[in-house]
């Protein structure tokens, strides 16, 4: 690997540059930070793409709606990101739109591109048939979803315990504050101030996957960790030590 460009989502809480100021100091790799992907790279014929790859069930494995008024919608969405929201997206038909917007001349495996997103991606599950949410997609470039941090990873049982019963007794979930604050056990929420350290991570699997071909580390407190619930996430992310000791002699500063 020669080089990795970070893109940065300037609507979340994510700051790009403390990712790539981290890693550089980690990986044998040029590091770079440019602004937002779909600023750089993206324009109105992006927006069918992303109408194509919107999930329309969580158990419908076709995707897309095309429909003027969708399309229409994501143009507003590239335009204006902070109108976007509340739509899941096939991770990996949106890792293709990406990959034919890079650079013909960077779309080498030696030059890896991360963009930070603003939108919730997710993949399709043949197991369970249904879509699972995902904090990224690996490969090239590899997708990193901002939001998919607090909604992909399962919080605590007692978080989903609370949110049943306030829905059964006032016939609508509460605010997300109200959950937040009864709930015991450790979980990031959106616009946590805990989201650029947990990021780090997640970019450096990016990395190692493309460089090195493997996927996630089994040990649960190791950055490498792809675990499936918050504590989880908490425990490889934010807690010490950063590696188990394998990664900890490939990726110490």
């Amino acid at each position: 690997m020669e080089s990795v460009t970070l893109y940065r989502a300037p609507t979340t809480v994510a700051d790009a540059d403390a990712i790539a100021d981290w890693l550089d100091v980690r990986v044998d790799a040029e590091v770079s930070v440019r602004d937002r992907f779909l600023s750089l790279h993206g324009n109105s014929d992006l927006a069918e793409p992303f109408a194509e790859a919107r999930v329309l069930s969580p158990y419908d494995r076709e995707t897309g709606n095309t429909m003027l008024g969708i399309v229409r919608y994501e143009e507003r969405a590239l335009e204006s990101p902070e109108r976007a929201g509340g739509v899941i997206y096939d991770g990996l038909a949106v890792q293709r739109a990406l990959h034919e917007r890079i650079p013909e001349s960077e779309r080498s495996l030696d030059h890896l591109h991360v963009p930070l997103l603003d939108r919730v991606v997710g993949t399709w599950g043949d197991h369970d048939g249904r879509w699972h949410k995902r904090v990224h997609v690996l490969g090239q470039p590899a997708v990193v979803s901002v939001p998919g941090l607090y909604e992909a990873p399962a919080k605590p049982e007692q978080y989903y315990k609370e949110q049943q019963k306030h829905a059964l007794l006032s016939g609508g979930a509460p605010p997300r504050e109200v959950l937040e604050n009864e709930v015991e056990g450790e979980f990031l929420v959106e616009d946590d101030p805990r989201t650029t350290d947990a990021l780090k991570g997640y970019v450096l699997q990016a990395y190692h996957y493309l460089d090195t071909g493997e996927a996630f580390c089994d040990e649960e407190t190791c950055r490498l960790h792809n675990p499936h619930r918050q504590p989880g996430v908490v425990a490889a992310q934010l807690r010490e030590p950063e590696f188990c000791p394998e990664h900890a002699e490939q990726y110490r500063p």
